[in-house]
């Protein structure tokens, strides 16, 4: 589905009284999840063993 087609698509999704604002909200968070993906893609994350590692040591400083 393209970018175009699942804003479409999530708009008709709302409902009839839906504000500019809810729109506006909707369409920022599924902009952030198709980011956070296309970061886990390109290798850019931390894995949940190393935040485990670094909490452990910045708790122990």
């Amino acid at each position: 589905m393209s970018t175009k087609e699942l804003a479409i698509d999530t708009i008709q999704g709302l409902p009839e009284n839906a504000s500019w604002q809810d729109i506006e909200e909707r369409i920022h968070f599924l902009a952030a999840i198709d980011k956070a993906q296309e970061e886990i893609r390109q290798g850019k994350f931390v894995s949940h063993e190393e935040v485990r590692a670094q909490l452990e040591q910045w708790l122990t400083e």
